[in-house]
């Protein structure tokens, strides 16, 4: 199954992130919830970070993921599946993706375990939900779940509201999108319980042909508040089913068919209807929250994520030996092949407990933390439907596997003078995974212990507008399950970053600016270079030296009551010192004959363009009234680590269009009225794809697939809250 985000700067009517002031940035630190406080990195913590508010996340939500609502942030790259950025979406930052980037919900790890990927589509309106979000990019100060080698992503829900409230937001857009949403809060009642509560739904038929989308989910949270206490319960879950669209738009299509989808054609005539990906996943999360005495507080939280779904095929003309049957034979027919509906299942549960000890006294915040969780997941493979050979739900793999993560760790920040803070990070994590064999290969099992120390430390300047601070962060990240799928004696190696960070920015009541250096040294890096396994799967090979360095910049300025811009720029540099590429050999008859090496060295690594920039111009003509113009520039992007501009995604430059009008009386509430036309100018572009290259015939041929987004299109919104 495909299971397969910012130093803030973006301003509007009030400014984002970036352009706070001391005061306010202080102040949504403060208001964090203690489980997240314990997690995320402190306005003195000397790393490039950024917070997002919830009237600023509002602005952004009409449906899309959150990927989308994270778009114009530095160094930040977007892509979806359907082109619309609903559905399977996916991000990069700095080059890196949502494998190596650490997504936390309320401070709980929200990776897949074993992919390490994260799929946003199994969190449909979520958004609607989160009321602030902390991106770091870098190491950063992530602490539980999989390493952060890109950068870390903290979304928090667990605000108090203490009025009474109902809201509604509907909206509709291009491709027969809709987005409904209630959400109804109690307030405080009795100065102890609160409860709030969201239905949300969202549908579209997709830029992509059949690239529909049918998303439905709740959330559910109720609290005890106490002077010294807290305990909370959330319960939310999203249900997906999406027609695959992940087989990408082939080159020979892309200018004269961009909307081609392959997914389905298998069957002869009409593509097969339900050649869709079909998942559940339901949350649960309890916190304690214990203020033990004006310096010390205590917190815990217990977690279990419960997934389970499938996505379906129509194979054709497929061997029956492929699915561990012998030939048919009947009568005088020998039949060895047929045509076929598959399903590709997951089973899995995922459950631990994360808890923090903090100390606030005179120059002093320590942190000691832990936490644990376990995986059990169940991999099977059943055919549901066979011209021949086949018994209804015939299973042809059955694996499952396990995965536990343990870690412990310490935080220590000291005021050293009023200007300089003092930090430093240890963390010691162990993890121990199990797999009981794989679709390709059932009988190998793997049995693998990662163990990892990840110090951090930086020092940090902040007086009179001005913070600086250079920071080392280290980080060891363990490979995915398809890394292991190669005999015990060809087995991947744990991955190591050392991250070297420094930055210096300004900000006044009216402008920021702001520089970030950064150097990413890895040792061990995973990557695709084309070499078959011992099983016949492409896999991903331990390069011994890569590197990334960049440098973001960001500004932002309020020229006077009705005008104010900002802009980021990311420059950078990405590179795989030596590499040996692996091309499939074949002979004229196209018979696959084994595999040629070729030499590579100093070459981008994939998808890490050298340019991003973002940026925006806000008018707000009358009170209560907004308009702006979004933009955002990538530039050209390898799909393959061989830096081949024939291999490569065009750079690509779009403009978005928001308007904002809001209405309030005591009577009718709050009423905002949102416009947005995305990609106004109908750009052709694609942010991403994949290729294949092989030798045929002596020569090297590639094939490459694209996934183009949609032109120009729109959503118009209504939010209403009571």
């Amino acid at each position: 199954m495909k299971r397969m985000i910012m130093t803030g700067c973006l301003l509007s009517a009030a400014m984002l992130s970036f352009g706070q002031t001391t005061a306010q940035r202080d102040s949504f630190d403060l208001l964090s919830p203690v489980e997240v406080r314990a997690v995320r990195a402190g306005e003195k913590a000397p790393f490039a970070k950024s917070n997002l508010s919830k009237t600023e996340i509002a602005k952004r939500n009409l449906g899309q993921d959150i990927p989308f609502v994270l778009n114009l942030t530095p160094s930040v790259v977007v892509n979806s599946d359907a082109g619309t950025g609903i559905g399977y979406t996916g991000l990069r930052i700095r080059g890196t993706d949502a494998t190596r980037i650490n997504i936390a919900l309320n401070g709980i790890p929200y990776n897949d375990a074993e992919s390490q990927g994260t799929f946003f589509v199994n969190l449909p309106d979520f958004t609607s939900s989160v009321n602030s979000i902390q991106i770091q990019r870098g190491v950063g100060t992530s602490s539980n779940g999989t390493g952060a080698f890109g950068a870390t992503v903290s979304l928090s829900t667990n605000e108090v509201n203490t009025k009474p409230y109902a809201e509604f937001n509907n909206a509709y857009g291009s491709f027969d999108t809709w987005k409904n949403t209630a959400k109804a809060g109690t307030g405080l009642i009795d100065d102890h319980f609160t409860v709030d509560a969201r239905l949300s739904r969202i549908s579209s038929s997709g830029y992509i042909d059949r690239a529909s989308s049918d998303l439905q989910s709740f959330y559910l949270s109720g609290a005890y508040l106490n002077k010294g206490s807290s305990v909370r319960l959330n319960i939310f879950s999203g249900k997906e089913k999406t027609y695959q669209a992940w087989n990408g738009v082939p080159e020979n299509l892309k200018e004269t068919n961009r909307t081609y989808n392959s997914a389905g054609t298998d069957r002869p005539g009409a593509p097969y209807d339900n050649e869709t990906d079909n998942y559940t996943q339901t949350h649960y999360q309890l916190f304690f929250d214990q203020k033990l005495n004006t310096s010390w507080q205590f917190n815990t939280a217990l977690y279990l994520t419960r997934g389970k779904g499938y996505y379906e095929n129509y194979k054709g003309n497929e061997k029956l030996s492929k699915y561990g049957l012998p030939d048919l034979v009947l009568g005088d027919t020998t039949i060895s092949r047929t045509d076929l509906v598959r399903q590709k299942w997951l089973d899995n549960y995922f459950y631990g407990q994360i808890l923090s000890l903090q100390y606030r006294k005179d120059r002093h915040e320590w942190v000691i933390g832990g936490g644990w969780s376990r995986y059990q997941g169940d991999h099977f493979g059943r055919v549901i439907w066979a011209k021949y050979g086949f018994d209804e739900g015939y299973r042809y793999y059955d694996n499952d596997a396990w995965k536990t993560d343990v870690n412990v760790y310490t935080k220590w920040q000291y005021q050293l003078t009023t200007a300089f803070s003092l930090f430093a990070d240890l963390q010691y994590r162990r993890v121990q995974h199990r797999m009981n064999g794989f679709e390709e290969n059932p009988a190998l099992t793997i049995d693998r212990s990662f163990n990892f120390f990840n110090p951090k430390a930086g020092i940090t300047y902040r007086q009179n507008g001005w913070q600086a601070f250079v920071s080392y962060a280290h980080a060891g990240k363990e490979p995915n399950r398809d890394d292991f799928q190669a005999n015990l004696n060809n087995q991947p190696k744990k991955e190591t970053l050392h991250d070297f960070e420094a930055g210096v920015e300004k900000r006044t009541s009216r402008f920021s600016a702001g520089v970030n250096l950064y150097y990413m040294l890895y040792k061990d890096q995973l990557v695709q270079t084309g070499m078959i396994n011992d099983v016949g799967a492409y896999t991903r090979i331990n390069v011994p030296n890569s590197y990334r360095m960049g440098v973001e910049l960001q500004g932002g300025v309020i020229i006077n009551k009705w005008l104010n811009a900002t802009a980021n720029l990311t420059l950078s540099r990405n590179k795989i010192k030596a590499f040996t590429e692996f091309l499939d050999d074949y002979d004229a008859d196209f018979e696959w004959i084994g595999q040629q090496s070729v030499q590579h060295r100093n070459t981008d690594i994939a998808f890490s363009p050298a340019l991003v920039a973002g940026g925006s111009i806000n008018i707000l003509p009358v009170k209560n009234f907004e308009i702006s113009l979004l933009e955002k520039y990538v530039g050209r992007q390898y799909m393959d680590n061989t830096q081949n501009k024939e291999r490569s995604l065009d750079d690509f430059f779009t403009q978005d269009l928001r308007v904002l009008y809001t209405l309030r009386g005591k009577r009718l509430g709050e009423w905002t009225l949102i416009g947005q036309v995305n990609n106004v100018f109908n750009r052709r572009y694609e942010p991403n794809g994949y290729t294949y290259s092989y030798v045929f015939d002596g020569s090297i041929t590639a094939d490459k697939f694209y996934m183009p987004m949609a032109g120009t299109n729109f959503m118009v919104g209504v939010n209403v809250r009571l």
